[in-house]
């Protein structure tokens, strides 16, 4: 569990930093490093859907159009369950004790523990990168996703204190479970060859992360998660 293991550190030692450091990195070096990590992760994910895409050329149209249509399915899923709304109503609820104490400085926040873990956890990076270290052994995404929550920590410190350091713990309980989870199920993903569709549909998915963080592109990415199901299900009834 490297990438879990990269996320937690990253959280320390944001926490620390945020609470050691006076000053605040302009906003030059912010925009450069978003910038930086938006890139990355849109390379992360086109090599993903490069790697799920292989064979011949009807064999990778074939992969193509079963992509395509779990992208839809799992849209429309996701819609059903309110996964986005829920997200969002999270997020909402965590920006809110956010600014409480920016409002009011030197006054604790009891909820600061739990918005920084909801922050940390609800996201779809969470998701995707622990399935991505546990079925396919790579820790790249987790990896974007500890350096994106390093930097905010280093604010959420400076605002919240020190208990911000705490939400390191439910990360690596949430992020080692998925990916113990799905490390269970690599070989029966293996042995039925569906893992390249999971690639290839997570590879779109982060790489769309990527181009949210660069601000070229606003979609509703959690609406999109059950297409990480729905690709392996119609590989399988069609193969």
């Amino acid at each position: 569990m490297i990438g879990t293991a990269l996320n937690v550190a990253a959280i320390v030692a944001g926490g620390l930093l945020g609470l050691g450091v006076a000053r605040q990195l302009s906003h030059a070096r912010q925009v450069l490093l978003q910038r930086a990590l938006g890139a990355f992760t849109v390379y992360v994910g086109l090599s993903m859907v490069w790697a799920g895409l292989n064979g011949r050329p009807l064999q990778i149209l074939r992969q193509v159009l079963i992509l395509l249509a779990a992208m839809t399915l799992g849209r429309w899923i996701g819609r059903g369950l309110g996964l986005q709304k829920r997200l969002n109503r999270a997020g909402a609820w965590a920006r809110s004790r956010f600014q409480q104490a920016q409002q009011s400085p030197g006054q604790p926040v009891p909820d600061g523990f739990l918005a920084c873990t909801l922050l940390f956890c609800v996201g779809p990076l969470a998701i995707l990168g622990s399935l991505q270290e546990g079925l396919l052994g790579s820790y790249r995404t987790l990896a974007i996703k500890a350096a994106m929550d390093g930097l905010a920590t280093v604010v959420f410190a400076r605002t919240f204190g020190w208990t911000v350091i705490l939400s390191a713990v439910p990360v690596l309980a949430y992020q080692g479970t998925l990916t113990l989870l799905a490390r269970f199920l690599a070989p029966f993903l293996y042995d039925w060859a569906l893992l390249d569709s999971i690639s290839a549909t997570g590879g779109i998915v982060i790489c769309c992360v990527g181009l949210v963080v660069l601000e070229l592109l606003r979609v509703d990415l959690s609406d999109y998660l059950p297409s990480l199901v729905v690709a392996p299900v119609i590989t399988w009834m069609f193969r």
